[in-house]
């Protein structure tokens, strides 16, 4: 079932938002929150409705329920990411660390568990959105990341620290560039050694990550022990704070 809303990012400047939830009152909700604050909404109540519509409208943004009646929704984050980088911001019951990590791991950008409050659906929106527009502003243009002293000039493969110059090597250029362009958002242990290492440890150890997280620590951090930089999300991952 599909409820369409006819006004779009394309004729009126709003962004676009798929709102994917089969419980209607949740959907009926969240459409009528978003759309008081500017956004232009559609609900789609299963998989298989979001599947054409994300296909036919390409949204700024999916908001995705996991627990659907066809399919779970994390067939739905894999199948986006196959083709696209749009952002998805999952809001689930599931509450499992374990379910959170899949999601993020499969390429969801946030994610809310129910229930929620409107100020953290809004904030959670907003702050994915901005972070899919810096991150496509990076991979166009290259602009250096910044933050609070920090550099990383992707061009030039260099790091500075107020000015300094620090000497990385390879893996650690390759790691706190992937942060830096998602900086903001959680990158978990595994999205991490499958594009810097190119695999993921059978035993989910992740030492090696641990090693280069350290070293880049000691490098950049005036104190590695509290750093202010690459924050851990214990049992998730690591995340770059905001750029200035």
């Amino acid at each position: 079932m599909e409820k369409s809303k006819p006004k779009t990012k394309a004729n009126n400047n709003k962004y676009s938002v798929i709102v994917v939830e089969d419980e209607e009152n949740i959907a009926d909700f969240m459409s009528a929150v978003l759309e008081a604050h500017g956004y232009a909404v559609r609900i789609a109540q299963n998989a298989a409705t979001a599947r054409l519509m994300i296909g036919s409208y390409m949204p700024d943004i999916v908001i995705l329920d996991l627990g659907l009646p066809d399919e779970d929704g994390i067939n739905i984050i894999k199948s986006v990411r196959e083709t696209s980088r749009m952002p998805i911001l999952v809001v689930s019951a599931r509450t499992h660390e374990a379910d959170k990590v899949e999601a993020l791991d499969c390429g969801a950008d946030d994610y809310i568990t129910k229930p929620f409050g409107t100020a953290e659906l809004l904030a959670r929106l907003r702050t994915a959105l901005r972070h899919a527009h810096r991150a496509e502003s990076i991979r166009s243009s290259k602009t250096p990341f910044r933050a609070d002293g920090l550099l990383v000039d992707y061009d030039k493969r260099r790091v500075l620290v107020d000015g300094e110059e620090i000497h990385f090597t390879q893996k650690e250029f390759n790691l706190i560039s992937l942060l830096s362009v998602h900086a903001g958002m959680v990158l978990t242990y595994d999205f991490l050694m499958r594009n810097i290492w190119g695999t993921v440890p059978a035993d989910s150890e992740n030492s090696i990550l641990r090693v280069n997280m350290a070293s880049i620590r000691r490098k950049i951090e005036k104190d590695p022990a509290e750093p202010k930089y690459i924050l851990t999300e214990m049992g998730v991952g690591y995340r770059m704070i905001e750029g200035d």
